[in-house]
């Protein structure tokens, strides 16, 4: 169980290399983290295990975000505990092909995940949030989401959807002492990357030229996250090594 002097993170998506990367950079920071998961609750699992080795708080949790019912449901019962004051939206897909191409379910699914998932989460704890007069809203969007990509039509829609979201979510929070930002990824070293980016595509497309590491954005998320970040709201930060 969490205890209420802690404030409370919740990162969807936790199970995934970004998201495990900033799990354990919030629980290393002093937060209660919930872990979510939707199908590999034993990764999860085992990064509360390694979060708790290392003297940390955290939990796993398992839902679809993609079902509304059974996102209230489990936030019903995360929020009996206290709500949660950090929120990191960084559950994503992707499913690339030309919009040509592009099958309707290709267009729904990343839709869906990324956009409608987004909502399904954060609706349901704002009103909470609030009553504590301190939050942090983290949407993780992506370097697409501000470019444009070829074969990312939806993933692109999806994640520019999210920095309009973030930015109106800003000036109808900032009033009570919760920010509202979203970080922009652009290549980063994980499972997302490895059948689409050699070493050498890298070198041509970032200045830097490397991908960055997981740990690297959840440093960035850890800053957002904390106080030193409270005079920062509605901004899009990228993290790309260069790109334009």
């Amino acid at each position: 169980m969490s205890e209420m002097k802690i404030k409370r993170a919740l990162v969807t998506g936790g199970s995934g290399d970004i998201g495990s990367a900033i799990s354990k950079a919030l629980a290393s920071d002093g937060y209660y983290v919930y872990v979510h998961a939707n199908s590999n609750l034993k990764k999860a699992e085992a990064i509360v295990d390694e979060i708790k080795l290392n003297g940390g708080n955290a939990e796993a949790v398992q839902f679809n975000i993609c079902d509304q019912k059974a996102t209230q449901a489990m936030l019903d019962e995360i929020l009996k505990e206290g709500p949660i004051q950090i929120l990191v939206n960084n559950a994503g897909i992707h499913s690339d092909v030309v919009m040509a191409g592009m099958t309707t379910s290709q267009w729904h699914n990343v839709i869906d995940v990324n956009l409608n998932g987004f909502y399904n989460v954060t609706q349901p704890l704002l009103l909470p949030m609030i009553r504590t007069r301190w939050g942090r809203i983290i949407n993780m969007t992506s370097v697409a989401g501000e470019m444009g990509n070829r074969g990312q039509v939806n993933y692109a829609a999806a994640k520019a959807g999210l920095i309009g979201a973030t930015k109106s979510m800003s000036q109808e929070m900032a009033s009570r002492g919760i920010t509202a930002n979203a970080v922009a990824p652009g290549i980063i070293a994980g499972k997302m990357i490895e059948d689409t980016f050699d070493k050498e595509s890298i070198k041509q497309l970032i200045p830097m030229g490397r991908a960055g590491t997981p740990e690297e954005v959840a440093e960035l998320v850890s800053f957002l996250a904390s106080e030193k970040s409270s005079y920062i709201t509605g901004q899009v930060i990228s993290i790309n090594g260069g790109m334009a």
